[in-house]
């Protein structure tokens, strides 16, 4: 299963978007840096509001979701490249995910204590992605040097990480991340084997207040915190091609312990829609992020969204079920999800000719609705 870490400074409220995602109490949310030392790991459903429509449609038994896990990751501070603070056990536990949400604290309170003193999420950005360049800066470096006296000896695969760190090493020294570097595809799978910091995607959640989450899902930026979060919109995607979604960790980490009906009465009582604080748009912001997409089986038994990846075809879709799936296919019956509700149901799907026979080269889409044939 892919993971994403929540990052950022001390005190922006990662433990408490942790609790709020996993809907547990897993991680310790104090009002010091720090509090969070061993990461705390979760699944997390996919919200997906086509499986309660299938689930009608099939009269289904149960509804299974898709899932991914998200890791609750120390605090940084400046200079943890160096090793300051938790610097090197923080920065070695990012390296293990696979996408990160660097949360961004964008609430004023006196209360809570900011390591810089003042709240300024964009130079709050700037240290962590400084500290994760400087990181992958050190190793690109040391890559290079072990990999010389190859390179000389005509070792092709030296030769040719050798030719892309000369690339490399002059654009994370001008600070910027492996991200954004422009690499060929025989590039990109090399790079990808160096597992790099400032390489993963990312995703930038701005944390608010719970006095200031109505205004924000309203669109109105007048505020201190709306000029906080459009200040953190700007930035992402004018230096780092990606996006920021807007959450209140307190809120929904009130939430935890409420059914649906309660939490749903409590957002309307604060002036919130339906999406809450932010967090089931990040939670799908995520899973995209991390090139996941979903296609989905349904029947009396159960309504279920399995998890794929952007670009896989019919036959490794057929094996995210069983391996026998994929290895004795034959082809898939599909019907989008928007066709097979507008009809009502696989037969008069299949009489207008929406329900497709697919092939070995079909490539999936997100919101596929399928039955395998197969045989082993």
């Amino acid at each position: 299963m892919l993971s994403a870490g929540i990052v950022g400074l001390p005190n922006v409220g990662k433990s408490t978007l942790f609790n709020a995602v996993t809907r547990t109490r897993k991680a310790q949310a104090a009002n010091y840096p720090f509090c969070t030392i061993d990461p705390n790991v979760g699944i997390v459903t996919v919200p997906d509001a086509r499986l309660q429509v299938l689930s009608r449609l099939s009269s289904s038994q149960k509804l299974i979701p898709a899932a991914i896990e998200f890791v609750d990751i120390a605090g940084l501070v400046r200079g943890a490249s160096g090793g300051e603070g938790l610097g090197n056990q923080f920065l070695s536990h990012i390296r293990e995910v696979n996408a990160i949400v660097q949360v961004v604290r964008c609430f004023e309170d006196s209360d809570i204590h900011h390591v810089s003193g003042t709240v300024d999420p964009v130079r709050d950005i700037e240290v962590i992605n400084t500290e994760l360049i400087l990181a992958d800066l050190a190793s690109a470096q040391k890559r290079q040097d072990r990999n010389a006296k190859s390179a000389k000896s005509g070792d092709k695969v030296a030769q040719a990480e050798n030719a892309l760190l000369a690339k490399l090493i002059p654009h994370l020294d001008a600070g910027k991340p492996a991200l954004l570097l422009e690499c060929n595809d025989e590039e990109k799978k090399l790079l990808r084997g160096f597992f790099l910091l400032s390489g993963k995607p990312t995703i930038f959640a701005c944390n608010v207040a719970e006095s200031d989450l109505a205004a924000l899902s309203a669109g109105d930026l007048s505020g201190p915190a709306g000029q906080h979060v459009k200040a953190v919109r700007d930035y992402v995607q004018a230096h780092l091609s990606t996006e920021a979604v807007v959450i209140s960790a307190q809120i929904e980490s009130e939430l935890v312990d409420l059914s649906d009906e309660e939490a749903a009465e409590y957002l309307q009582g604060i002036g919130v829609g339906s999406e809450g604080s932010g967090v089931a748009l990040l939670i799908r912001a995520v899973y995209h992020l991390l090139g996941l997409r979903t296609y989905l089986t349904t029947g009396e038994k159960e309504t279920r969204a399995w998890t794929i990846r952007a670009g896989d075809k019919a036959p490794a879709a057929a094996g995210v079920i069983h391996s026998d799936f994929e290895r004795g296919f034959i082809a898939a019956e599909v019907v989008h999800y928007d066709e097979l509700v507008r009809l009502g149901s696989t037969s008069k799907a299949r009489g207008e000719g929406k329900l497709r026979i697919e092939g070995k080269e079909y490539v999936m889409q997100d919101g596929d609705v399928v039955e395998f044939r197969f045989n082993v």
